[in-house]
């Protein structure tokens, strides 16, 4: 007992004048490196620079680029990919990715057209029902991903061509006239309606777009919910062990993604007047959107990135393609430019990782 008393109390000598301070470690920041923090903690700043830059230079190259007719042509042609890619951003940020999106937004169209002129079907009701079976189709895509534990791409890409044949073999490869849709079924045509104000047009399914890219921005970002797909695509495994229902959020993030796609195929409709099942959407959807999620800042690796981000992605491409035409180039030119700019964005998203590191 005596022992232990007295190593006690040299112990108490022993630290007597000793220093309390904890050891400090302080990193010297560069300037690169707190543009790297910055645009990690910032994902869609890297697209808006962009952004911002191509309309000043086509601004400058063509003096017509900056009238309110050609930024209205712009926000009506990406319309249909914006759409697809909230669908698409949803997937990619949980690390997944779907090659199904344009497939079922062609297959959504075809079956609300169909649903209205064959079994006679009141629009709204058919809306509904295909709005449905877009939720379906991106259901089944979640839970095979989730519960079954298969990879993601070869899910969708199974998906894609099993859904683009039904497409086909419904249908019967039959185009439903935007004249006979306007005098029975004008509802089926409600996003290709439009206001002029200052005698500039512009499209319903403009404001459609950016009301989902706002609500989806917020929910992302201000809700649990939201919080929780991004804890999915960070790490999985983290997240299950932090209370996270990670295989739920799965099948949720893939169903919502199947609701989009099946708005954008409603918006289809409107934008081009006919139900057609050889919609080039079908073939192209799924490349567009991704090409908007890459440039737009999303990290294919999931966990990082932003719907805003996403957005100026696709108005990227948007500028890019008008721009180009305006200026009069060849329009291979296009797709030269969008390559380079999707190797170079994940060039930066691999650069911008090591901030988190």
């Amino acid at each position: 007992m005596s022992s232990d008393t007295k190593t006690a109390t040299s112990y108490e000598e022993g630290l007597q004048g000793a220093s309390d301070k904890v050891a400090e470690f302080h990193e010297q920041k560069t300037a690169l490196k707190r543009l790297q923090h910055w645009l990690h903690m910032t994902p869609s700043a890297v697209p808006m620079i962009v952004l911002v830059a191509a309309i000043i230079v086509f601004g400058l190259l063509s003096p017509n680029f900056f009238k309110a007719v050609t930024l209205s042509t712009i926000l009506q042609q990406i319309a249909i990919v914006g759409i697809l890619g909230c669908a698409q951003s949803l997937v990619v940020l949980t690390a997944g990715i779907d090659l199904s999106v344009g497939a079922i937004a062609v297959f959504s169209s075809v079956l609300m057209g169909q649903f209205t002129f064959r079994y006679g079907i009141p629009a709204p009701l058919a809306i509904a029902l295909g709005l449905a079976a877009g939720t379906a189709m991106g259901f089944a895509n979640g839970w095979l991903v989730a519960r079954i534990k298969l990879p993601p791409f070869i899910v969708t890409l199974g998906t894609w061509q099993i859904i683009l044949a039904a497409n086909y073999i419904y249908s019967a490869n039959e185009t439903i006239r935007s004249s006979a849709i306007a005098a029975e079924a004008p509802a089926l045509q409600f996003w290709g309606y439009s206001i002029q104000p200052g005698g500039v047009k512009i499209l319903y399914a403009v404001f459609l777009m950016v009301a989902l890219v706002a609500i989806l921005a917020y929910v992302l970002r201000h809700t649990a919910w939201g919080r929780h797909v991004y804890a999915v695509g960070d790490d999985p495994e983290a997240a299950e062990l932090a209370g996270v229902r990670t295989r739920r959020v799965l099948i949720q993030v893939y169903a919502l993604a199947g609701l989009f796609c099946a708005i954008a195929g409603w918006v289809m409709i409107g934008r081009f007047g006919s139900v057609s099942p050889s919609a080039s959407t079908g073939q192209l959807g799924n490349i567009q959107s991704i090409t908007a999620v890459v440039i737009g800042g999303i990290s294919l690796f999931g966990g990082r990135g932003s719907i805003v981000g996403m957005f100026f992605g696709a108005l990227i491409v948007g500028v890019f393609e008008m721009g180009l035409k305006m200026v009069g180039t060849d329009p291979q030119w296009t797709f030269f430019l969008i390559g380079l700019l999707i190797i170079l964005a994940v060039a930066v998203d691999q650069w911008i990782r090591k901030a988190s590191a």
